[in-house]
């Protein structure tokens, strides 16, 4: 078809045929013209605050209330890590407030490690994020909403863990159509679960008040009492508390299609995270006026029995809505899938069929279908706080080594310009935060998954120095035809052929 093109350009062929054939073919350029633009829409100041917002607030605020009490064992110490967790996010935040303004590219981290490190830490990144975050944390996602989603069906008791898992992967497997047959459909799903998750947060926070109002405070009195503290506890209450939160530096995965980012990007920060930090500790201390710390614990959907304390009889609105939220959340990670694969694609560290995007329906499709497959195998074997743990403990060695890269670059890359230039101890804070919270767990108790994790990191040297430094023949010889077929069957084409 390419040879049939190139005579038509030369005039060597006139025919009526080859005249429709080039009819067909603009179109098609079109449509290949549209998919460079795929994901870019102008976001401004209160679209960055949305975003950082309903990024964050999702399934974190309905399950980790449980473990981090589990971890410190008294309402005090529990809100205490509530608020620490979003002074922590914001701090972590700003430092990639710095980063996005002075290196504008999208992906997040990715291209912060590259520039300050070179391509090995910045492969690790995207290895780990495509084979264990990414999709540990949309497993943890529907496992949250098929627990909130059961429990009304199994009253008094816990629902079967095989229904939970069946629901979990059912969600994953709709929500990975969704977004694969349609950007626009995903961002309409995403819009109405968003409005639903505000609804229940709103409502969850006015009862607190009310019932703080009538005297409820009882839960409140020696709230220090009887709490359990020590370096491992305070480290996993962190790792529960902080993957609430986690979200807080989405807006770096699309700092090229901020609206004046230099303002946007610190501004939709500042406002942003306190604001869900004030809602998190807000929605805790309503869950602590209707239950007491045992009562907590052995809650099943801390949400629901709430709802079912203080809503009756329209306690069924608190596991609806608490569904939709997480739903919306799991629609969310899918949603921006597709796009840290993308810009690792376009430096050859991923495989190039992930980076593809279909030609009909503009989609990254083969993208998010492999998160989707990766994300239904981590829901196999694993629980909430599990995956929680050990999805913590990888994300958190490459936050710290990213704001240890903003230190080094004030060093190494002065050149660059800094339209937002934060004070030099904010990243030293929370790059010595990231170090304690990447070792307490490790030394304090040490569990084999933390070593597997560490050792699945490293192995992405041997798949880097094999497949992306030496470049071996065998490796593509293999995967052209594997590529070639899956082309066929998704339609799908490289992002590359979009700027020519």
């Amino acid at each position: 078809m390419g040879e049939e093109s190139l005579r038509k350009r030369k005039g060597e062929d006139s025919g009526k045929e080859d005249g429709q054939s080039i009819q067909s073919h603009e179109p098609q350029t079109m449509n290949l013209q549209k998919q460079a633009k795929l994901f870019l829409f102008p976001v401004g100041l209160i679209s960055g605050i949305c975003m950082i917002v309903g990024t964050i607030i999702g399934s974190g605020i309905f399950v980790s209330p449980k473990s981090v009490l589990a971890n410190v064992g008294a309402v005090g110490p529990c809100l205490t890590i509530w608020a620490a967790c979003g002074i922590l996010a914001t701090l972590g935040a700003l430092c990639f407030a710095e980063l996005g303004t002075m290196i504008t590219k999208s992906g997040g981290e990715y291209p912060y490690l590259m520039e300050a490190f070179g391509p090995i830490p910045a492969f690790l990144f995207s290895w780990t994020s495509l084979l264990v975050t990414k999709p540990s944390s949309f497993a943890i996602i529907c496992l949250s909403f098929a627990e909130y989603a059961s429990a009304p069906f199994y009253p008094g008791c816990d629902p079967p863990q095989v229904v939970i898992k069946c629901l979990a992967a059912a969600a994953i497997v709709i929500i990975t159509i969704v977004n694969s047959l349609s950007v626009k459909l995903g961002s309409y799903l995403q819009n109405f679960l968003t409005a639903a998750k505000m609804i229940i947060v709103a409502i969850i926070i006015v009862s607190g008040i009310v019932l703080l109002a009538q005297g409820k405070t009882e839960n409140f009195k020696d709230s220090f009492k009887d709490s359990k503290i020590s370096v491992s506890s305070i480290g996993l209450a962190f790792y529960n508390g902080l993957w609430a939160y986690d979200g807080w530096n989405q807006l770096n995965y699309i700092t090229e299609e901020l609206k004046n980012p230099y303002r946007n990007l610190p501004l939709s920060i500042i406002i942003g995270i306190p604001l869900v930090t004030v809602c998190y500790v807000l929605i805790n201390i309503s869950y602590f006026t209707v239950m007491t710390s045992t009562e907590l614990l052995q809650s099943q959907a801390v949400a629901v029995t709430f709802g079912d304390r203080v809503l009756y009889p329209a306690s069924w609105i608190v596991p609806l809505f608490v569904a939709f939220s997480t739903i919306g959340s799991a629609n969310g990670t899918c949603f921006t899938a597709g796009r840290l694969v993308y810009v690792a694609g376009r430096e050859g560290h991923m495989l190039k069929v992930l980076s593809y995007i279909s030609v009909k329906r503009l989609t990254p499709a083969p993208a998010i279908m492999f998160y989707g497959a990766i994300a239904i195998i981590y829901i196999i074997p694993g629980d909430i706080d599990t995956l929680i743990n050990y999805f913590s403990f990888a994300v958190w060695i490459f936050y710290g080594l990213t704001i240890l890269a903003l230190i080094v670059m004030r060093f190494t890359r002065k050149e660059l310009r800094r339209p937002i230039r934060i004070p030099i101890i904010i990243p030293v804070i929370v790059t010595l935060v990231s170090i304690l919270l990447v070792l307490a767990p490790i030394i304090s108790a040490p569990e084999l998954a933390y070593l597997y994790c560490v050792l699945f990191i490293l192995s992405g040297l041997i798949v880097y120095v094999l497949f992306v430094h030496f470049k071996f023949s065998w490796p593509q010889k293999i995967s052209k035809p594997i590529t070639m077929h899956l082309q066929m069957l998704l339609e799908v084409v490289p992002a590359e052929e979009v700027t020519e």
